[in-house]
């Protein structure tokens, strides 16, 4: 020993001193720590429509409840590879005792959550939820409904738009039908067959997003074309343009097809995810409003915990409200007695299906907060601050001027919904002078009134800003964002690791029932 450090006294190390047993992984486990809060709800749950994926024979399998206790575990410890998690088996101690120190290797982890678990999740994640209820951590009387984009496993750089595959097409079209009009220049007998008339395969147009000839009646008219043509084909005009239709235009008009199919109703799809849809991500609103390809995920909570969690390709959360609830629905057979909801979701067509279906809404609009300020009375020239005659039908502008009555337009949602709108105009204009601060229209000042929507902004205002409205509205802040904030911020949560909508359910389904395992142990 060194000279100074005669007093100095450490606790005994010896790395190869032998025990008598061998130490049991159950001793080094705390009582109150989370993995064994994983696996007694896990111990709880019916895996009957798990064990259905599996069809017997051949070597035996993991044990499902095994399997699916080491993936939940391993969400809240932020481990998401399958060959991070095949790692953790092998080395951390939580991992062993769980999994009864079975170490599967990472392709049968992958295997199992994206093969087995994608047909079962639902029914897990149900699972939970009916133990939730039972132990009186949730009632289903509020339901807290939020929404985030999370970025999809996918190049932001490799992307298909809606718009420019209906503009590469069309002018495809045209190339091809100018093709063909050379072709049949070149032949005297079509001319002969059909006189004056057009071909019938061109289909009669070439009109933008449908119109103009598809890749099957081309394909058909190539066929005839080189029966018919045998022998002008000795033309290298003719030759040359076969040749550019059958090896050029044919394929790429399969191509911008194939596109418009995987595009459906949507703008955008990235190309090595076809499921995921370009949308602006919340944290990178700074980024010169940057697209990135991604989900929108939507969670309804009560009491911090997950009640039920959908994914759209939509961008905007108006249009998934009602996909959400119906979802909901047909989970639990029911839908909660009250939903509360951000400014996002406040559209006369959810409003109308929350009164349809007997459901509370405590919904925001859009305008609501702008409204609750005193400078919004002040504005002047904003039609909801008018006086409006309902006897006469009219509105009176600051000028004292009436807007009568014009028209009814009929509007179309994204989602179908139709909707009335009034249109007014005023009488006169012309020698106003306040036009210049009441409309930039050369015209007379319109109005556009919905007054179906009038009716349930109003409901809902006053709700919003009753005591008990206001008091629900104050936990909607820490409700869902706390479970996004664990998800995205804590566990660190940012981007899919799966690709396909499918898979990425099955993810996020995963992350939420670890969210409800995670909060349980804190209960």
């Amino acid at each position: 020993m060194r000279k100074g450090h005669s007093k100095v006294t450490f606790k005994p190390y010896t790395m190869d001193q032998p025990t008598l047993l061998p130490p049991s992984v159950e001793e080094l486990i705390p009582e109150d720590h989370l993995v064994r809060v994983v696996n007694r709800v896990m111990e709880e749950l019916d895996l009957e429509p798990i064990l259905k994926e599996y069809k017997g024979g051949g070597t035996s399998s993991y044990h499902p409840r095994m399997m699916l206790k080491v993936l939940v575990y391993a969400y809240t410890q932020k481990v998401n590879s399958s060959r991070q998690i095949a790692k953790a088996l092998r080395e951390n101690v939580g991992f062993m005792w769980i999994s009864g120190r079975n170490r599967p290797d990472f392709r049968t982890i992958n295997r199992f959550r994206s093969s087995v678990m994608k047909e079962g999740i639902e029914a897990v994640f149900s699972e939970v939820l009916r133990y939730l209820i039972e132990e009186g951590y949730v009632t289903l009387e509020h339901y807290f409904l939020d929404g985030t984009k999370i970025e999809a496993n996918a190049n932001k750089y490799k992307w298909v738009w809606a718009k420019s595959t209906a503009h590469y097409k069309e002018r495809l079209q045209e190339e091809i039908n100018e093709l063909l009009a050379k072709i049949e220049a070149e032949n005297e007998a079509e001319q002969e067959e059909y006189g004056d008339k057009d071909l019938e395969e061109l289909g009669g147009g070439n009109k933008r997003g449908g119109g103009g000839m598809n890749s099957e009646t081309l394909g058909k008219r190539i066929e005839r074309l080189n029966e018919r043509l045998a022998d002008a084909m000795k033309d290298k005009k003719v030759a040359k343009a076969m040749q550019t239709l059958q090896g050029d235009h044919l394929p790429r008009l399969k191509k911008y097809e194939e596109q418009e199919k995987i595009l459906g109703k949507r703008r955008s799809y990235a190309k090595t995810d076809h499921d995921a849809t370009f949308m602006r991500m919340k944290e990178d609103h700074m980024l010169n409003g940057q697209l990135k390809p991604g989900y929108n995920v939507q969670i309804g909570t009560e009491n911090q915990f997950v009640v039920d969690f959908s994914l759209h390709q939509k961008t905007n959360d108006m249009n998934v409200l009602i996909p959400h609830m119906e979802q909901l629905h047909k989970h639990l057979g029911h839908l909660p007695h009250t939903v509360i909801a951000d400014a996002g979701y406040g559209s006369e067509e959810n409003y109308a299906y929350l009164e349809s279906m007997g459901v509370e809404g405590i919904v925001k609009y859009p305008l609501f907060s702008k409204q609750q300020k005193r400078s919004w009375r002040k504005q002047r020239f904003r039609f909801e601050n008018w006086q409006y005659d309902p006897k006469q039908d009219e509105y009176l502008c600051p000028n004292q001027q009436r807007l009568a009555f014009l028209e009814n337009k009929t509007r179309i949602t994204d989602n179908g919904y139709r909707t009335q709108v009034r249109v007014y105009e005023c009488t006169s204009c012309t020698d106003c002078p306040l036009k210049p601060q009441c409309t930039r229209s050369r015209g007379n000042r319109r109005i556009e009134v919905n007054p179906t929507l009038l009716r349930y902004q109003q409901q809902a205002r006053e709700m919003l800003v009753s005591d008990r409205g206001i008091s629900l509205r104050a936990r909607r802040g820490v409700e869902a964002e706390t479970v996004f904030g664990r998800i995205k911020q804590d566990w660190g949560f940012r981007r899919f690791t799966l690709r396909g909508i499918e898979k990425v359910k099955l993810e996020w389904g995963l992350l939420c029932i670890a969210h409800n395992i995670a909060k349980l142990a804190v209960q």
